[in-house]
């Protein structure tokens, strides 16, 4: 699907419209759309547009790091923008040149749609085709937020609630989705960097402004993941010392049951050979006192324990 998008010279913005009215003279700029474009549309980037054949190949090579190419007549970006439902990234790409702006998607994108009806609503950078760069941007890092303010209330529940079986697997997966942001972000904030310290875009510094403000932003994001990311192996660490103070009490117990166990052991085996000549087994109150000798065993370890600080 190809939508086309004209800005006539009083600023006047027309939706829908033939791509072949964007060289008629009361243009200013226009704006065309290719969203999941067959075969016979994705040629008219080369028939129609006359776009390099490597900027062009990029368009459907997907997923392509966030970056920025300079060519003669144009400028070449690739954008990573999150799907609503999950943390894949999508890709969005754009042409852009002195009076025009491409957009290239392989899949339907809210963003586009949001940047669509913004652009009705004009701005003090209305004025260029560098709006859709700005709207775009700023609305692909606005989207940025939700996500990461999701991540972070279930960070909050998964501190919260006890430890079971499955506490340590919703951990793992709530860092792993972190670093899944983190692997978009960071590219889209270089990104965003090397524009504003490029000198072939020539921002004009009150447009510049509004890019410094969507670098602000993804800063904060950056700073938010990577908190969040802080706060993960905190959690874990907390929850791995929990377990290994438990299994140490757990085996001081049992090591305690086992000493215990240990000199009754031998008092038992020893009266329980089979030989002749062994006084004690024919005392008429030989029984009680093995079982006395074994309790005063008991007892005393019992106490020696106490008094070493093995029941702290």
């Amino acid at each position: 699907m190809v939508r086309t998008l004209l800005v006539t010279q009083d600023n006047q913005v027309i939706d829908n419209v033939p791509l072949h009215r964007t060289a008629d003279k009361d243009v200013k700029w226009f704006w065309v759309d290719f969203e999941a474009p067959d075969s016979a549309e994705a040629k008219l980037l080369s028939d129609f547009f006359h776009f390099h054949p490597l900027s062009i190949e990029d368009c459907f090579q997907f997923l392509q790091r966030p970056k920025h190419d300079h060519y003669e007549e144009y400028d070449f970006f690739v954008f990573q923008n999150l799907q609503p439902d999950c943390l894949d990234p999508q890709e969005i790409d754009l042409f852009l040149g002195p009076n025009y702006a491409v957009t290239f998607h392989l899949l339907p994108s809210r963003e586009i749609d949001t940047v669509r009806e913004k652009l009705s609503l004009g701005g003090s950078m209305a004025g260029s085709p560098r709006f859709i760069l700005y709207l775009l941007m700023d609305i692909i890092v606005d989207e940025y937020f939700p996500v990461i303010y999701a991540l972070e209330d279930k960070l909050n529940a998964i501190d919260s609630s006890k430890a079971g079986p499955g506490f340590i697997a919703s951990l793992y997966q709530t860092r792993d989705q972190l670093l899944s942001l983190r692997r978009v972000v960071m590219p889209m904030w270089e990104l965003l960097y090397r524009m504003l310290n490029n000198d072939q875009l020539s921002i004009p510094d009150e447009e510049r402004l509004h890019f410094k403000d969507i670098d602000d932003h993804l800063v904060k994001i950056a700073e938010m993941i990577e908190s969040s990311r802080e706060i993960t192996a905190d959690i874990r660490d907390s929850y791995l010392s929990l377990n290994s103070f438990r299994m140490n009490s757990i085996m001081k117990t049992l090591t305690i049951i086992a000493s215990i166990f240990i000199p009754l052991t031998f008092v038992v085996g020893v009266y329980g050979m089979n030989f002749d000549y062994m006084p004690e087994l024919r005392w008429h109150w030989g029984y009680f006192a093995s079982l006395a000798l074994m309790a005063a065993l008991a007892v005393g370890m019992l106490i020696g324990f106490w008094i070493k600080g093995w029941f702290d």
